[in-house]
């Protein structure tokens, strides 16, 4: 298990156009589906990685407490299918299913979504406000395999809070970390 951390893609950025099948549904999802939000959640998870599956159950937790909130949410995976079959689209959607999880859950085949966010682990998280500008990108919280922190998804949260609040997001915003993002070979980002 190799650690990896977030590239904390710059405040401001535009949230990238982006149409992904869901895995459980098939039809595909993109921004248009979110209009009306005040608040887009993009995950980027998978199904094999230990970090994820540390707080997976606090992500679907989220996910029912935020919804009943008007917060758009919408969980991603990107790692390269053929190395790691367990993040095929069917193993994707036992876990929505086995986590009862209330929104999307996308397979980003090409990985193009996951390089326009910089996105380098699993979790990593993107929050964008009602204009679709970055407001926060990150960690869940201080909880990792292993340090005995408590999975409360402090940090997450508290930025949801501030956006649905009007108020700022705060500017300290730590990394995330997991395991890095599988890329296809010939496929790595030149950030990576």
């Amino acid at each position: 298990m190799v650690l990896k951390v977030s590239t904390m893609l710059p405040l401001g950025t535009p949230l990238p156009h982006f149409e992904l099948p869901d895995v459980r549904t098939g039809h595909l999802i993109s921004p248009e589906n979110f209009v009306g939000k005040p608040v887009l959640l993009v995950m980027c998870i998978c199904r094999h990685c230990p970090y994820v599956i540390h707080v997976q159950e606090e992500l679907a937790k989220l996910g029912r407490d935020y919804q009943k909130r008007n917060v758009g949410i919408l969980a991603m995976s990107s790692n390269d299918v053929k190395n790691y079959p367990q993040d095929s689209p069917a193993r994707l959607k036992e876990m929505a299913e086995e986590l009862d999880l209330s929104f999307p859950y996308c397979f980003d085949e090409s990985q193009e979504v996951a390089k326009a966010l910089t996105a380098a682990c699993t979790p990593d998280f993107f929050v964008f406000n009602e204009e679709r500008k970055l407001v926060y990108r990150g960690q869940l919280d201080d909880s990792r395999p292993g340090n005995g922190k408590p999975v409360t998804g402090r940090d997450l949260r508290t930025a949801l809070d501030a956006v649905l609040g009007g108020k700022p997001v705060p500017m300290v915003q730590n990394p995330s970390a997991g395991c890095n993002i599988k890329w296809k070979s010939g496929n790595e980002p030149d950030y990576w």
